[in-house]
């Protein structure tokens, strides 16, 4: 395996919103929402009607590659937190995470922290995508996120 140990293998960004974590939350627990706002430009397309209630639960997404992945929701809880182990279709998650964390600040502030960690990451071919998720990636969803989340 290649010698990842000046590249961070846990990126976090996070930046306050200017909204209710309620309605931050819903734009990222619906799947089908989620390439609106995405920074990585990586996600094409979702179902729609895979809103996440529920660690366990799985839902599909068309990157804009064309492959189709599998995220089994590993950590909920409503309006607050929410990961994700992306993986191919029938396929054991290779050992990434996608977190998003929202700290309601007040009513209509929330502090939101995006964070992906690879330090789990067992198949080298995705190696070279997972170096290339910066912070600045994340924060580009972030403030995506906040466009979306301010204009409702």
């Amino acid at each position: 395996m290649t010698n990842d140990i000046d590249v961070p293998q846990v990126v976090i960004a996070s930046r306050e919103i200017a909204a209710p974590a309620a309605a931050i939350f819903e734009l990222i627990a619906d799947p089908a929402r989620q390439p609106e706002w995405d920074g990585n430009d990586n996600l094409a397309e979702a179902p729609v009607g895979q809103r996440v209630r529920d660690a366990g639960a799985v839902f599909s997404m068309t990157l804009t590659n064309g492959h189709v992945r599998d995220n089994t929701v590993v950590e909920f809880e409503e309006g607050r937190r929410i990961a994700w182990n992306p993986s191919e279709p029938g396929k054991e998650p290779p050992g990434h995470l996608w977190r998003w964390e929202l700290e309601p600040l007040d009513e209509n502030r929330t502090l939101v922290t995006h964070s992906y960690d690879w330090t789990r990451l067992t198949d080298e071919t995705r190696l070279p995508r997972a170096r290339a998720t910066t912070p600045d990636k994340l924060q580009a969803s972030v403030d995506r996120l906040a466009e979306h989340a301010e204009k409702s």
